[in-house]
């Protein structure tokens, strides 16, 4: 049993069943009632995907300034700069625009900081690096939204920013010849979810007006649908929208660092869905930044050559699994330095010279595994930087507060944060962390299983209901893939499969057999015999293999069952 609780939701029958006489598909009829959609109408807006969904750009605040200084810049022909980020939504977004403005004549440089040595957000030195080079118009995508003095620094140096962000507010705005963020207090736009990447596209879509939307959806809807996935963005509304635009367009024409990249994942000429973009392309996109090689991923984005793809798409798949070994390696020394005991309250670690890159996804790994709020710090010279991920809830932006006197910096949000802290003061935090953490928390949390419904009968699970629930993709953040339970069914067989690293089985109840996978589960690790009757957590979907499809279960916990 991998959760200790499963929370069922369940569903009201008679708003399935009149969602049914409606026309809706029962199996999908019994997500959405479970998701608390009363009417057939309510159910089809909710799956709305189309163009019609996208808002005006002119509702962004201060949109109509940064449009006007972008078509000035085209019209004289400015050297300008997109200043990014490192992770998939910034360079996707960095991308985009700089394609764009290079379509429109300009010589348009990409700037990306360097995780390790100058991490996120607009600095001087860059800045001061792109006035040499004779830029006099920076424009930010998925940060600058806080770059207060740096905006004022650039404009000494006599260059203008527009700045286009989606992250939170400061208490003061940058003095910028446009603030273009969707979480401005002062915005009207009615989608505060837009990614970075979406807000770039936004940006552009402003410049050239509403009778080219259907063009540059065509060109750049791809980008923006792996920047909105990969960010964890709501996918509700104009979001699911463009994402879904974006998906399409990645599969009618794939650019052809995409194609390469899908070939080095082993996924050949699959679709491309929320999920594939989600677990095999936005990792091995992140690994150029994790790893400070991010040119590697733009170039890839952005390449025409077939040839230069599949050698970039090679190179950034090597990339990638040197991150995983430092990533391992990086675990392994972690749970060596936990030992066997009862992990009862948050961890803080710190080693010399842990590859700063990886240790967000270790802390993630770590949090999963104990269920606390994990701060891993790399050490050397004198200073830590550090990677901090909560569990449960739990407020680390505001736990790091009340340590800030501590710490030379720090900055995140409720659930993810990074710091700085001279290496003296890394055991005095360990003390106040865990003093604030037993301050607000009870008791630890108890690893939950949300579901949406009990699978009462199985021959709802049939090919062509499974085929149905397509119409709910893209799934996401806010529309997440039905998870569904089948309880009392008896375990047919059970085998270990690529080299006893996952788990396949199969299913039978009311007459209907399933075959199930339990992906990073062996066989070994399971509480449960051949024979039993069990309880199965999972998604379904349709699987092809050799030429075949049919419905499997995709498991995300098996217990025995208990009347």
């Amino acid at each position: 049993m991998k959760f200790e609780k499963w929370e069922v939701a369940g569903y009201d029958r008679d708003r399935a069943a009149a969602m049914c006489r409606e026309g809706i598909n029962p199996l999908v009829a019994l997500v959405m009632a479970s998701r608390g959609t009363v009417t057939a109408a309510e159910t089809r807006e909710y799956l709305r995907c189309d163009a019609g969904l996208l808002c005006d750009p002119m509702l962004l605040r201060d949109m109509e300034a940064a449009a006007a200084r972008v078509r000035a810049a085209i019209e004289h022909g400015e050297h300008t700069a997109v200043y990014g980020d490192y992770d998939v939504d910034g360079m996707t977004a960095s991308c985009l625009v700089a394609d764009y403005l290079r379509e429109r004549g300009l010589t348009c440089d990409i700037y990306i900081p360097g995780r390790i040595d100058e991490g996120y957000g607009v600095n001087r030195p860059a800045l001061d690096e792109l006035k040499r080079k004779g830029v006099t118009l920076v424009i930010t995508v998925d940060c600058g939204i806080t770059a207060v003095e740096e905006a004022e620094y650039a404009a000494g140096l006599g260059m203008d920013m527009v700045i286009t962000d989606h992250h939170e507010c400061g208490s003061e705005l940058p003095a910028a010849a446009a603030v273009v963020d969707p979480k401005r207090p002062d915005c009207p736009y009615p989608n505060k979810a837009l990614a970075g990447v979406g807000v770039g596209f936004k940006l552009i879509c402003a410049v050239e007006g509403p009778e080219k939307l259907p063009e540059l959806l065509e060109r750049y809807a791809d980008l923006v649908a792996m920047g909105t996935v990969a960010d964890v963005m709501s996918m509700r509304g104009e979001n699911r929208a463009l994402v879904s635009i974006g998906l399409r367009r990645l599969n009618e024409n794939k650019r052809p660092g995409i194609r390469s990249l899908m070939e080095q994942a082993g996924l050949g000429d699959r679709e491309i869905t929320s999920g594939t973009i989600g677990f095999n392309l936005a990792p091995r996109l992140n690994a150029a930044g994790r790893m400070s090689r991010t040119g590697l991923t733009v170039e890839l984005l952005l390449t025409r050559s077939a040839v230069e793809a599949d050698a970039l798409a090679a190179e950034l798949n090597t990339l990638n699994n040197e991150r995983r070994a430092i990533e391992t390696g990086i675990m392994e020394e972690a749970l060596a330095m936990l030992g066997d005991e009862a992990i009862r309250g948050p961890i803080v670690l710190a080693r010399e010279d842990w590859f700063q890159g990886v240790l967000g996804i270790v802390a993630t790994r770590l949090a999963e595994k104990y269920f606390v709020p994990v701060i891993l710090i790399s050490t050397g010279s004198g200073e830590g930087r550090g990677s901090c991920r909560s569990f449960g809830g739990f407020p680390i932006y505001e736990a790091l507060h009340s340590c800030a006197d501590l710490l030379t910096s720090f900055g995140g949000h409720e659930m993810a944060a990074g710091l700085t802290i001279p290496s003296e003061n890394i055991g005095e935090l360990r003390r106040r962390f865990h003093e604030f953490y037993h301050s607000h928390v009870d008791h630890k949390p108890v690893p939950t299983l949300k579901l949406d419904f009990e699978m009462l009968k199985p021959r709802l699970l049939s090919f062509e209901n499974v085929t149905a629930l397509r119409c709910m993709e893209p799934y996401g953040n806010g529309n997440m893939a039905p998870m569904i339970c089948m309880k009392g069914a008896k375990l047919a067989s059970l085998s270990g499969v690529g080299n006893g690293v996952h788990t396949k089985v199969r299913l039978i109840k009311s007459g209907e057999s399933f075959d199930g996978i339990f992906f990073c589960r062996p066989p070994e690790e399971l509480t449960v015999e051949v024979g039993d009757l069990v309880d199965a957590a999972f998604e379904v979907q349709i699987n092809q293999f050799r030429g075949r499809k049919s419905v499997q279960l995709l498991l995300s916990d098996l217990r025995k069952h208990v009347e």
